[in-house]
């Protein structure tokens, strides 16, 4: 009869976390989601900026340009 408290293959258990670790690791994640966020951000709009006004001397009128006479 195998004893039931003999090594056998499986799962190993781990240690959980301390407090500590496990708030470093939640603000990696939000420092980490945030880059995200900025970087994902930063390439849609370098990919969607118009780059081929007809004279760069004019100022730009558009969607965005609340004060055209500036």
């Amino acid at each position: 009869m195998r004893n039931s408290f003999a090594t056998r293959g499986g799962f190993v258990l781990t240690k959980t976390p301390s407090h500590r670790q496990q708030v470093a690791r939640r603000r990696l994640a939000v420092i980490a989601a945030f880059a995200g966020l900025a970087i994902a951000s930063g390439v849609i709009g370098s990919l969607t900026a118009r780059s081929d006004r007809l004279d760069p001397g004019q100022p730009y009128f558009g969607p965005s340009s609340y004060f055209p006479s500036e």
